[in-house]
C-alpha cells in the first residue's frame, strides 16, 4: 500500500521516556515530508502543547497538521487555520463542576484550557501539575471556576488518583449520558469531551478535506485513546510498550517508544 499521512500519538509513542524525539526520528519524519507525505501530531494536549513538537518536526514548513484536544481540533500548520473545532455545550459547566466538587476531599482537580494557562478548578494535585509539565504551561488556581472559565471549551480534563477518577467517570456518564463523553486517556486523567469526538472521528474528517482514504493512513500509538484511530487505519500501528488492548486491536507491533519504534515504521512501509 502507497501510505500517504503517518499518524503519531506523542506521549509513549513519538516522543521517549525523556519526551524527546530522537534525532534519527526526526530526520525521517522530515524526510517523508519532504516526499510529500503529511503527518499529523495526534494528541489528547491542548494545542499550544503540541506546537513545539510541530515546530521541531516543521509541519509548518511542510502543510502538515496538529489534531489536539483527543480530536477537538484540527490546525492546518501551514496556514495556521484550525479546520476542524468541537467545543462541550456551555451549559455542562455548572453541573460537571458541581459533580467533581463533591470529590474534592479526595484530591481531585478539574483543568480548563486557557490561551496560555491550565485553570485549575479546585486545588492542582500532582497529576494536574503532570499536566502543567506535559504542556509547558503553568497552572492558574482559579477562586471562582465557573466565572474564570470563558469561552467554548475543546475538553475538560479531570484529575486524581485511578479509584477515584474511575468512580467519578461512571458518574458522569450516568448524568449526561449522550449529552458528552468522559473516559481515560490514562488512568490518573478523565478526559470530558463533545459526544461523538475521538482522534478516528476527526481524521477521518480531515481525509475527507484533504483528498486521502483511510486506507492510505498509518496511525501509530500507546494509549486507550488511540484505540478507534489504529482500528480506523489502514495500517494501525502499536508501540511495544502500548496497553493490552491497543496491542491486541494493532494490525502490526513496533519497537518500543525507547527504541526509535516510529523510525521502525517508517523504515518498513513510508520509504
Amino acid at each position: 500500500m502507497d501510505y500517504q499521512i503517518l499518524t503519531l500519538d506523542l506521549d509513549g509513542t513519538l516522543t521517549n521516556s525523556k519526551k524527546e524525539i530522537t534525532k534519527p526520528t526526526l530526520d525521517a519524519l522530515i524526510e517523508i515530508q519532504e516526499d510529500g507525505k503529511k503527518v499529523v501530531l495526534a494528541s489528547g494536549r491542548p494545542t499550544q502543547g503540541v506546537l513545539p513538537l510541530a515546530k521541531q518536526l516543521q509541519l509548518e514548513k511542510y502543510g502538515s497538521y496538529i489534531l489536539s484536544f483527543n480530536g477537538g481540533r484540527i490546525t492546518d500548520c501551514r496556514t495556521g487555520n484550525i479546520i476542524y473545532n468541537k467545543t462541550l455545550p456551555d451549559d455542562c459547566k455548572a453541573p460537571l463542576y458541581e459533580i467533581v466538587s463533591r470529590y474534592k476531599d479526595r484530591s481531585i482537580d478539574i483543568i480548563a484550557y486557557a490561551q496560555d494557562t491550565l485553570i485549575s478548578g479546585i486545588c492542582p494535585n500532582q497529576y494536574t501539575e503532570l499536566e502543567s509539565r506535559i504542556n509547558h504551561t503553568p497552572i492558574v488556581t482559579s477562586e471562582d471556576f465557573l466565572s474564570d472559565v470563558t469561552g467554548p471549551q475543546n475538553k475538560f480534563l479531570v484529575t486524581g488518583d485511578p479509584e477515584v477518577i474511575e468512580e467519578i467517570g461512571e458518574v458522569v456518564n450516568r448524568h449526561f449520558r449522550t449529552y458528552l463523553y468522559a473516559y481515560c486517556s490514562d488512568p490518573f486523567f478523565l478526559e470530558i469531551m463533545p459526544p461523538g469526538i475521538d482522534k478516528a472521528h476527526s481524521l477521518l474528517k480531515l481525509l475527507t478535506s484533504i483528498g486521502l482514504s483511510a486506507d492510505q493512513m498509518i496511525c501509530c500509538g500507546d494509549g486507550y485513546n488511540d484505540l478507534t484511530m489504529i482500528e480506523t487505519a489502514g495500517l494501525g500501528v502499536a508501540m511495544a510498550n502500548a496497553q493490552p488492548a491497543v496491542l491486541e486491536k494493532a494490525d502490526y507491533i513496533t519497537k518500543s517508544n525507547d527504541e526509535d519504534g516510529v523510525l521502525h515504521v517508517i523504515n518498513e512501509f513510508m520509504r
